[in-house]
């Protein structure tokens, strides 16, 4: 909850990593603060779930991605979000045919999930990153677009923290993922 004299009578709120922060102005009451908080809370995960794919939406746009760039080749057993990878975007057991995608990647830019999706994809095909592997993806039209978004998430998230600065961080969404009421 962050309070700000400027502010005569918005309210705003977006994710900040893991956090939520909620903007409102200094003159709101308690009991309108807690209003305002839980109704901003709603309106985000409103959002939210609109963007995230479950698990079985991962599992027909995996099919999608391999019939339109792998001609069909890659067929996975499962796709699926998980929330133990910190370190990377998605990984895959080849010898399963399993996919697990990183939380960090829901509510980004769609052509990133499908990115790194295609990526985990083309590692059924191709253990390493080869340049087999490469060639798979040469296909796909926004592949280095979508590496540098994803670099430029994880250099964004080694900045130091500015107290009020919305920077994005590797977590669900960036500060473009911003719920506002008048």
């Amino acid at each position: 909850m962050r309070r700000s004299a400027r502010r005569s009578r918005t309210v705003s709120a977006y994710r900040e990593g893991d956090r939520t922060i909620v903007l409102i102005p200094a003159r709101m009451s308690h009991a309108e603060e807690q209003r305002w908080v839980a109704q901003m809370l709603e309106k985000l995960a409103a959002q939210e779930s609109r963007r995230i794919p479950g698990d079985e939406a991962l599992m027909a746009r995996a099919r999608e991605l391999s019939a339109s760039y792998l001609d069909d080749r890659a067929r996975p057993s499962q796709v699926r979000w998980v929330t133990n990878q910190n370190s990377r975007w998605g990984s895959c057991t080849p010898s399963e045919g399993t996919i697990r995608l990183s939380h960090r990647l829901q509510g980004m830019p769609e052509y990133v999930l499908d990115y790194v999706l295609l990526h985990e994809l083309a590692h059924l095909l191709v253990p390493d990153h080869g340049p087999a592997f490469w060639a798979l993806l040469e296909a796909y039209p926004r592949t280095e677009r979508a590496r540098g978004y994803l670099e430029g998430v994880v250099s964004a998230a080694r900045l130091p923290h500015i107290p009020g600065a919305r920077h994005a961080a590797p977590g669900p969404t960036g500060p473009d993922q911003a719920a506002s009421c008048d």
